[in-house]
């Protein structure tokens, strides 16, 4: 007994941090990646209005994973019904991301089991509208709609969502698995270590019959393991494993699960292309382009609603003036406040309407010419050289990001300068932005994994250890 404890005990501890250490953080990184997939195509379907996000959503706070509804409703209910579930979805999907703790502390058998009934929320291997589960059903409804009359961006960017959604959760049901026969595991070697370590533990008596030894450990079990629950079924395991006709089977089993496989990668010259990867970000960024345009459409709307309220005798005078003399109607200027996320200080910048608006347009033309791949405008900017591109990159990202601080703090102005009995009349543009802001993180993110890989090469040549080239 002795030899094999001093084997499975430090196994057992390697096994656990393989598993904080590697395998968890890669299944949340999975769930990160399916978060962002979901949001995409969230995004989509409340464009196309199929679903009616939840309006309550941002008031929910969530503390645990709890089991979202799978019931049937009827088809006219579906874009409301559908949209909270979603909706609530992923809320639950970011509290995993951003709120659990992926560690063998922490991943106990309840929380496991509320991840694995989260996940199946949807089956994503398989949508199908002749699905014998509502949710999965609605969802696929809603994708073949959605997909109707779509642009290839739209087209690709479902296929892609869906695709990495079931990769992602391959991978992670795989390790939950995993996690659940190790976490059983787990409190067999905490009855070992307690249990049949323990001085008061006897042996000869216990090493007679298998029913002898479990009469043993349970003899010591309530005072050496207090609140623990004496598992029969697992008690009955180690007694096998310690007294069975064929315990060295078992133990060689057990040890051969607990092995971590090194697999001491050896660094083959694995040549990425970076151009590639910077390419890839330039299509992500060139996905802008409809959502500016949704955007232009809707702030012009809302620019019309509020001149429609300078329509007193002497506006109307002042334009008839203007008219009789031939004088240009005056520009436009709107006055916002931008507000610095980090210090929270706040400054005042001024937005010629019409420039602004026509500058917004000749953006999103511009970024959809090169959206799709082999394209004219995207071959052009793929002849550059790397760093040209990668100089391309950092300055509309620069520029993005201004943009999105100025039309966030456009759509509170038109908001909040609006008489309210036009209140109503105002689109507000928030799905919009939150879609644009999605798009800049996957964008950044490329090229971070450009920037990266190519820190770590030079660093590499420097050290010697590859060639420089």
């Amino acid at each position: 007994m002795e030899d094999f404890n001093q084997q499975i005990i430090p196994a057992a501890a390697d096994k656990e941090r393989w598993f904080d250490t590697t395998a968890l953080p890669k299944i949340q990184e999975a769930y990160r990646l399916h978060l962002s997939c979901v949001r995409n195509l969230f995004d989509a379907l409340v464009k196309r209005s199929l679903i009616t996000p939840d309006p309550y959503k941002n008031d929910k706070k969530i503390s645990d994973i709890t089991r979202i509804e799978d019931t049937e409703f009827n088809d006219n209910e579906k874009s409301i019904i559908l949209g909270k579930r979603l909706s609530d979805y992923e809320s639950l999907i970011d509290f995993v991301c951003n709120y659990m703790r992926f560690s063998i502390s922490q991943l106990g058998m309840e929380k496991i089991r509320k991840l694995l009934e989260l996940n199946n929320t949807f089956a994503w291997n398989a949508l199908s509208e002749n699905s014998a589960k509502p949710n999965t059903k609605a969802l696929a409804a809603v994708l073949t709609s959605l997909k109707t009359g779509a642009t290839p961006l739209t087209l690709s960017l479902i296929k892609d969502s869906v695709a990495k959604t079931v990769t992602a959760f391959s991978e992670i049901n795989a390790t939950l698995k995993q996690l659940t026969e190790f976490q059983k595991e787990r409190y067999k070697i905490d009855v070992r270590k307690n249990v049949l370590g323990s001085e008061q533990f006897n042996k000869e008596a216990a090493y007679s019959s298998t029913t002898a030894f479990i009469t043993e450990t349970k003899r010591l079990f309530a005072s050496l393991m207090p609140k623990r629950s004496f598992v029969a079924d697992l008690i009955g395991e180690i007694a096998a494993e310690e007294t069975a006709p064929d315990k060295e089977a078992r133990q060689k089993k057990l040890l051969d699960m607990m092995t971590v496989s090194e697999n001491k990668v050896q660094k083959k010259v694995e040549k990425v292309n970076t151009h590639d990867i910077l390419m890839e970000a330039v299509r992500v960024m060139g996905t802008l382009s409809e959502s500016y345009d949704l955007i232009f459409e809707k702030i012009c709307i809302n620019h019309d609603v509020l001149e429609s309220e300078h329509n007193t005798l002497g506006d109307k005078f002042m334009r008839f003036i203007r008219k009789l003399f031939g004088i240009a109607e005056p520009p436009v200027d709107y006055e916002v406040i931008l507000t610095d996320k980090k210090t929270e200080a706040k400054r005042g910048e001024v937005i010629h309407f019409k420039e602004f608006k026509e500058s917004l347009m000749k953006r999103a033309r511009y970024y959809a010419s090169f959206s799709v791949r082999h394209t004219p405008g995207f071959n052009r900017i793929s002849s550059q050289p790397d760093e040209t591109i990668l100089d391309f990159l950092n300055k509309h990202i620069i520029e993005n990001n201004h943009l999105l601080a100025l039309l966030g703090a456009l759509d509170e102005f038109f908001k909040d300068t609006v008489h309210q009995s036009d209140r109503s009349r105002i689109k507000g543009i928030k799905m919009e932005l939150t879609t644009l802001k999605n798009i800049m993180v996957k964008v950044n993110q490329h090229r971070v994994e450009y920037t990266s890989y190519i820190e770590e090469q030079n660093q590499m040549r420097k050290l010697g250890i590859i060639e420089g080239e």
